[in-house]
């Protein structure tokens, strides 16, 4: 196969469709590194002179990148990558080598021929080695989408059409999808991206050290002492480290995008869980943004109120500082994200400064500063500090509450996931190392304060003791009697002051410096988390109306629009300057989030999906749901109002979302969840008796189309629903089989148009020569276990005395196989038909982006080639010019006046049904199904005004026995009706102008043996099965006479009914012929209102016993 090759040819969509395969064959020698010589190339036949390629790859392959002959001078002269050089072999062989040196560069070796694959194992063929390109989405951001060949391009016959196989979705990237992808690809050559230490490490930090370690941290060891602040630190680090664990394992499982918490719960938990959170988590940001501002500009005014320099007054000033704050942050945010990174530098470095500056500071006690409560680390301030002195009403969970906003922002990081270098790798590096870190500045600093201050002081130099004997507490032992502060009104100490930490340091503005950094940073990391998370959130369409703030601007896409929405929301909350309320609903908000983080990898572990591998092994499914129970708890403790606040947003916003269904697949764990339920509940059933009283009809519909068919479908639907399994069986027969992407296509629409009419059916559709075959298949195929069929349910075949006569013994045909596979059956017959597919206008089984404009003069439709008139109940037949029978075009004409009134039938069970009866003929006992269906359908609100009336056969002296005899069994089975009506003339012969009209309807489709020769007679009736032969009419005239007055007495007694249900005539196989048979159906439910024929398999479906 080295010879003639397929010529080079490549994607016109400009997205590369395979690999490039170089093949090269020439005379002239091929440079090379190494110092032996190249030997010398062959000619290349079939390619220099212009000759047709090998019959395999007639239009068939892409296959592209091939070079003619001399092609092969060097690596940059093939298309290799840079690194990558060719190194022939003196052995010549069918296969090429691809290895790595170990430094960088990449060796192509060949050894027994002289053509080179870079791809493939040496074999002409087109056939894919694994590489990570195939697996990228259609628009991703570090290399471009590859598409490897599909099944059936390596697969189908040579002189098969060759087709477009689509995405691993089954959609084809569109040309405005395509253009994105290669722009997103060359804006992101210059985006700045941020590596674990600068991106999540420094901001983690940053957000999780406020102004709380500078001014509370000492009233919180003075309340709970040096062992409770302890504790309540190490629980508020037990929730943030799991759901740092929790975010780990959530961050690697996958490539992340843009979006922090949003991204990782909506794609873990699905779109309902994601959208809300997401709402509320950048809305918490951005009202994040108005409380550090604040808390900064309530420092910059008790500044200025101490030198006596305000503006007007403290509450306004603190609008006014506020105010001009968040605009300097907005610009340095808007100025883009590198320069966030360095402003976020600069706070560190003085953040650290600042807690270098406290340390220092314990370390250096002074005589002045003694009045005011620092002595310095001595043993009698630690002993008495360690235990809790709770005042002003306070508790372990009240400064619990106070403390734990402290201990959040972890997500700081994951938030800005979208411009991390790898995110994989910097989430869980830098979320816990941060946590560690903080975790551990924060018990240092709760032990140092605790250990070196007293809870009381007067700041007085005069109040010393001498007499240090008899001291009870810390102070009195270092010489100062702070007894008078129990009585209160003391302003210094761990207890009063929340400006000690600046007293201890070494150098007081210091700390000053570090309380604005604190609350600089903490406000700059909300100001760019909050539009990153709505931003992603918009991206997805979850919420109408939103999208105007998906847009990016620049090379890192930056938000613009969420950053001035951000701004907008900020600064109203800073205008209110009173924050007290809305704090523990931010601060809920926040642990929402961590919850169904925790929550996300529980459920995820739980459903056991192969996709959730997370590379980050360190976590536990019971230790992530210990965690977001932990979170909920915590939710409560700090504030059980907005805990209940912030669950009835989340639940409301999940249930519009859930409501709104966003056509969005993301692979959640909740679809894993509720496939693994699905999977365990069939196979307990399996092992489970089936028992009468748990029957249900489950139907086997063959409807073809589900919208070619719209009454059945809606009959069927009506006591199928919420009880019972339905499944749309289509029985398909073509010239040409569809290839696998009109197959799922069609699929999807089908299933797509129950969904849409809220019908709760599967699509099942088959291929096959006839319909008898297909609906073989599908009674024997269809179902899962005890999630199976056990009902066949048909249309009434119309046309049959007009089409071909062995479509009809087709069809009757497959009533007996449902009888030989124990199935019950149901025929329904409308007066005016059930297709409707040639009728313009009908639903079509279409998704938005295939629909034609509105002011198209064409029309999309839902058709079959020629129309069947309900010919087959469910066949559909293509043509090779037409490769969907659902979509084709025609010019609007009006509609005639039969397909007017087929088109309002169609839709008479979809309204309700007024008052009126459903007419019960239980001639024949079959277990109970003609009875058991009418009562399911007056369940139903649609014909909740409808009362069944009950009809059967009897003896004319008879009549009142039997009438009490079908009551007593009636209100056995507790079934209601309204009146049972015993027919005592059932047995009267039919009318002679009705039986000659059935004679009529019979005459064509007689044998008449008596008029020919015997074996004639046989032969034309092994050809043609149908015939009605004299000695069976003769057989059955009794049976022919019945039905002909059964349609009399319908006609009589139930020609106003809303729906009439009747027991089906049976006709024993290999006796009765089809034609007949058909004669007996078509009489009997001719002329009359929608009319169910229903057979069971003669089991019992109905019981009276409890």
């Amino acid at each position: 196969m080295s010879g003639q090759k397929p010529p080079s040819r490549t994607d016109s969509s400009g997205q590369i469709r395979f690999q490039v395969d170089v093949v090269t064959e020439g005379s002239a020698p091929a440079p090379a590194p190494a110092p032996a010589p190249a030997p010398a190339l062959a000619p290349a036949p079939g390619l220099s002179d212009g000759s047709k390629p090998p019959e395999e790859s007639k239009g068939r392959f892409r296959v592209v990148g091939f070079l003619d002959s001399g092609a092969l001078g060097s690596a940059a002269d093939i298309g290799l990558p840079p690194d990558v050089f060719h190194e022939p072999d003196a052995t010549k062989s069918d296969s090429v080598s691809l290895h790595s040196t170990g430094t960088g560069q990449t060796h192509i070796s060949d050894t027994h021929s002289n053509t080179y694959y870079m791809r493939t194992f040496g074999h002409n063929t087109i056939d894919a080695v694994p590489n990570i390109d195939f697996y990228r989405q259609t628009a991703a951001p570090f290399g471009e989408k590859l598409t490897r060949p599909s099944l059936s391009e390596l697969h189908d016959e040579l002189d098969k059409e060759p087709f477009e196989e689509g995405l691993a979705n089954g959609e084809e990237p569109s040309a405005a999808e395509e253009s994105a992808a290669m722009a997103a690809k060359k804006v992101h050559g210059g985006t700045v991206k941020f590596g674990w230490v600068k991106g999540v490490l420094i901001r983690c930090m940053l957000n999780i050290w406020g102004v709380m370690l500078f001014i509370r941290m000492s009233w919180i060891v003075g309340q709970a002492g040096i062992g409770l602040t302890i504790a309540i630190i190490l629980m508020a680090t037990l929730v943030t480290t799991i759901t740092g664990l929790s975010t780990s394992a959530i961050a690697t499982n996958g490539f992340v995008r843009g979006g922090g918490a949003y991204y990782l719960i909506s794609r873990s938990l699905g779109p309902e869980f994601g959208g809300s959170i997401g709402l509320i988590f950048a809305f918490a940001n951005a009202v994040a943004v108005a409380m550090y501002v604040v808390g900064f500009a309530e420092t910059v005014v008790e500044m200025l109120n101490d030198v006596d320099a305000l503006m007007t007054d403290e509450l306004n000033d603190i609008r006014i500082v506020g105010t001009l704050t968040v605009i300097l942050l907005l610009g340095i945010s808007v100025a883009g994200m590198e320069w966030e990174a360095k402003a976020q530098i600069v706070l560190l470095v003085i953040l650290l400064a600042a807690i270098a500056n406290y340390f220092i500071g314990t370390f250096m006690p002074t005589e002045s500063k003694e009045p005011k409560g620092f002595f310095g680390y001595h043993t009698a301030i630690l002993i008495e500090n360690f235990g809790p002195d709770f005042r002003d009403d306070e508790s372990f969970f009240s400064v619990f509450a106070i403390f734990f906003p402290a201990a959040t922002g972890i997500l700081a990081g994951a938030n800005i996931s979208g411009d991390l270098t790898d995110p994989q790798s910097a989430i869980p590096k830098g979320t816990l190392l941060a946590i560690l870190i903080t975790g551990l500045t924060y018990v240092a600093v709760a032990f140092s304060t605790g250990s070196c201050i007293v809870r009381d002081a007067t700041g007085d130099h005069n109040d010393t003791v001498s007499d240090t004997v008899n001291c009870t507490d810390a102070a009195c032992t270092l010489g100062y009697d702070f007894s008078i502060c129990k009585e209160g009104g003391c302003q210094y100490g761990l207890m009063n002051d929340f400006q000690v930490m600046s007293l201890v340091s070494g150098f007081g503005p210091l700390i000053t410096a570090g309380i604005f950094s604190a609350t600089l940073s903490s406000a700059l990391a909300s100001l760019v988390s909050a539009p990153k998370v709505f931003q992603a959130l918009c991206k997805d369409n979850i919420y109408p109306g939103l999208s105007v703030f998906a847009k990016g601007y620049g090379k890192n896409n930056e938000p613009l629009r969420g950053y001035l929405l951000t701004f907008f929301i900020g600064l109203a909350f800073i205008l209110i300057a009173e924050l007290n309320i809305i704090a523990p609903i931010i601060s809920n908000f926040f642990l929402a989030s961590y919850a169904l983080i925790n929550f996300s990898v529980f459920h995820s572990s739980l459903a056991n999906s192969p996709g959730w591998r997370p590379s980050f092994k360190y976590y536990n499914m019971w230790v992530s749901l210990a965690g977001a129970i932990l979170c909920c708890v915590v939710m409560f403790v700090i504030n059980w109002w907005a805990a209940l606040v912030t669950l009835l947003i989340v639940l409301a916003l999940y249930i519009y979302v859930g409501y709104k269904k966003p056509d969005v697949n993301w692979g959640s764990s909740t679809q894993a969840l509720i496939y693994n339920q699905a999977l365990t509940h069939c196979l307990n059933l399996t092992g489970v008796e089936e028992h009468i009283k748990n029957f249900r009809p489950q139907c086997l519909v063959l409807v073809g189309y589900p919208n070619s068919r719209p009454a059945l479908v809606q009959l069927v639907h009506s006591f199928t629903k919420n009880v019972s399994l339905m499944v749309c069986g289509h029985v398909r027969t073509v010239t040409r089989r569809p290839n696998f992407k009109e197959l799922s296509q069609d699929y999807a629409r089908c299933q797509r148009w129950l969904n849409k009419k809220r019908i709760k059916s599967f699509y099942a559709p088959v291929f096959a020569d006839n319909l008898r075959h297909g609906a073989q298949l599908l009674l024997q195929a269809v179902g899962l276990g005890r999630l199976k069929p056990n009902t066949l349910v048909m249309g009434f075949k119309n046309n049959w005395s007009e089409g071909n006569m062995r479509d009809l013994e087709n069809y009757i045909n497959t009533i007996h196989d449902a009888f030989d596979l124990q199935f019950g059956v149901v025929i329904l017959r409308l007066q005016d038909g059930l297709d409707v597919s040639h009728i313009q206008g009908q639903d079509e089984l279409l998704s938005s982006h295939e629909k034609p404009p509105v002011d198209s003069k064409d029309q999309l439709i839902s058709v079959s080639p020629v129309r069947d008139s309900d010919a087959d109940s469910c066949l559909s037949k293509t043509t090779n010019n037409q490769t969907s029978p659902l979509i084709t075009k025609e010019t609007k004409s009006p509609l005639s006046l039969t397909d007017q009134r087929l088109l309002e039938s169609s839709q008479q069970f979809k309204k309700k049904q007024g008052k009126g009866t459903i007419d019960v003929w239980w001639l024949f006992d079959d277990g109970g199904l003609t009875l058991l269906i009418p009562y399911l359908l007056t369940n139903r609100s649609k014909w909740g005004d409808c009362r069944i009336r009950v009809f059967i056969g009897g003896k004319i002296n008879r009549i009142d026995h039997d009438r009490r005899a079908m009551a007593t069994l009636l209100s056995r089975f507790r079934i209601d009706f309204s009146d049972i009506n015993v027919l005592g003339d059932i047995n009267t012969k039919p009318k002679k102008h009705n039986k000659l009209t059935f004679k009529e309807l019979i005459e064509p489709y007689r044998l008449k043996e008596d008029d020919m020769e015997q074996e004639a007679a046989e032969r034309l009736k092994a050809q043609e099965p149908w015939r009605i032969t004299d000695n069976e009419l003769e057989l059955y005239k009794a049976k022919s006479n019945r039905q002909i007055r059964l349609n009399e007495l319908l006609k009589e007694h139930s020609n106003s009914a809303k729906l009439i249900v009747m027991s089906m005539p049976l006709a024993r196989k290999g006796t009765v012929s089809s034609a007949l048979y058909m004669c007996w159906l078509e009489t009997l439910t001719k002329d009359v209102p929608p009319l169910l024929l229903v057979r069971g398999n003669h089991q019992s479906v109905l019981t009276f016993y409890s």
